[in-house]
């Protein structure tokens, strides 16, 4: 093999190139002629390796991540990885089954800093010092190339939405998919300021800002906030009702009323968005704007579109997740937390300060026996609601069975706890019923099912001498 002919051929062709990828694709087609291996390059793109350009394969991966196997090895590191047998490597990365070498050099910018791969794969025994060589030198006059015709290519419009999706999927609350979709639509756009309007029932307001708002995006939010509920309204209506609207960066048009508070704020250009389906009144209007006075071409609000419909997907997934969640740890007659979230309370009280208060109603069963199931239903559903106005901010109250509830609360001291299991008593009283309250503080090393059992034997002894009372168990 004459590899200075390889090199030649290369060198030849890279002049002649436009742009970084044509540049790479050349390359690849002039040593695929002298080369019986599977070629590629991958360049950095975002934060992600992208295949530019490649020969000679089954599949090809679209993308790597920076240190994922031997090509993302060799970016992170900058250095040239020969290896005489793929087996042996754990992070080769199959491309396809008959590979058994790879040489993968980093394509270097002339200050030495990777910017991409050039990776060799051969299916027949190789001699692979000399193409060791031959691909390094090679990949220095790539990357001198790609240097002077401007760098890697920037990350298109639609690779964005695709990474910003990632994102918004995986935002675990609903602040931080705002803050997700407002960053996507920033950068999407390449406008400089994104706000959402959201519906609701107590009225529109103004999705959570992101960590760091700029000056102009807090200037859009003051003047929407200081406008009020019923112009927001009317944005989210007009979005609605025609659809996504966007100015053409022509001067001496005049805004529609419903946009003033947003000229006032300095606003040139500016893309409307519904978001959510149009008869939904949890549903609102992405405002992304710029105090430029530019042309937003119809591909971009396109890509807002798809933005707006998978961050409401998005928004849908995490109410409906969060409403299941509420229902899975709620009592369905009382609205009252029950057992679940119970267990991983009390698991959680501190020894002389948490006070557990074991409740039971007094004569129950008669209710339930001489009115009837629904009637015992109104009784638990009245007591919970006085309990729960009985106890102070920040306790919590639990239904744990039938009649059995549970108030968790913290005291300084044990004699608070009894005065705040008094109220509770005299609470039930003032619609009518009687219960019984024992009370107990964990100890130092004790579980806290042990502490429960004591206060349900203090709630029992209660029981025993009368009923209508409160009991405090032994330190």
């Amino acid at each position: 093999m004459d590899h200075e002919r390889v090199i030649r051929d290369v060198t030849v062709r890279l002049p002649m190139a436009s742009t970084a990828v044509e540049a790479c694709q050349w390359t690849v087609t002039a040593l695929a002629r002298h080369a019986p291996a599977t070629i590629s390059v991958l360049l950095q793109v975002h934060d992600r390796l992208r295949c530019v350009a490649a020969t000679g394969s089954w599949q090809v991966f679209s993308t790597v991540p920076p240190k994922t196997g031997i090509v993302g090895r060799v970016y992170a590191s900058g250095e040239t990885a020969v290896v005489p047998d793929v087996a042996d490597d754990p992070d080769y990365i199959p491309v396809r089954p008959d590979v058994t070498a790879e040489v993968c050099v980093p394509v270097l910018d002339p200050a030495g800093r990777p910017i991409g791969v050039l990776d060799l794969q051969w299916r027949a025994p190789t001699d692979l010092a000399p193409w060791r060589d031959t691909a390094e030198r090679v990949a220095a006059r790539l990357g001198a190339r790609i240097v002077a015709l401007g760098g890697p290519p920037a990350e298109s419009r639609s690779e964005k939405l695709l990474r910003h999706a990632t994102a918004l999927t995986a935002a675990s609350t609903e602040w931080d998919l705002f803050a997700a979709a407002i960053a996507a639509a920033r950068d999407v756009s390449t406008l400089s300021a994104a706000v959402l309007v959201l519906a609701g029932p107590e009225g529109p307001r103004l999705g959570a800002p992101t960590a760091a708002p700029g000056e102009f995006e807090s200037r859009i939010r003051a003047e929407l906030t200081e406008a009020g509920p019923a112009a927001l309204g009317r944005m989210i209506s007009r979005a609605h009702r025609h659809g996504v609207g966007y100015t053409l960066g022509e001067a001496g048009h005049p805004p529609v009323p419903d946009h003033r508070p947003l000229t006032r704020a300095g606003v040139r250009t500016l893309v409307a968005v519904p978001v959510g389906p149009p008869d939904d009144d949890g549903g609102g209007v992405l405002l992304v704007a710029d105090e430029r006075l530019s042309r937003p071409d119809p591909t971009t609000v396109n890509l807002l579109e798809l933005l707006a419909g998978q961050a409401w997907s998005c928004l849908d997934r995490l109410r409906t997740v969060a409403r299941l969640r509420e229902q899975a740890n709620s009592d369905p007659l009382t609205g009252l937390r029950h057992t679940g979230p119970f267990g991983r309370r009390i698991a959680e009280a501190t020894p002389g300060r948490t006070a557990l208060l074991a409740i039971d109603v007094d004569g129950f069963k008669s209710v339930n026996d001489t009115y009837g199931h629904q009637a015992g239903d109104q009784v638990l559903v009245r007591l919970a609601r006085a309990l729960e106005a009985a106890l102070r901010h920040g306790d919590e109250l639990y239904r744990v069975g039938g009649d059995e509830f549970v108030a968790v609360i913290e005291v300084n001291r044990p004699d608070e706890a009894v005065r705040i299991a008094e109220r509770l008593t005299e609470a039930a009283r003032r619609i009518g019923r009687t219960i019984s309250v024992g009370v107990a503080l964990p100890r130092a090393g004790e579980s806290p099912e042990l502490t429960l059992r004591r206060a349900d034997q203090a709630l029992y002894a209660v029981k025993r001498h009368g009923r209508d009372g409160v009991r405090l168990a032994a330190a």
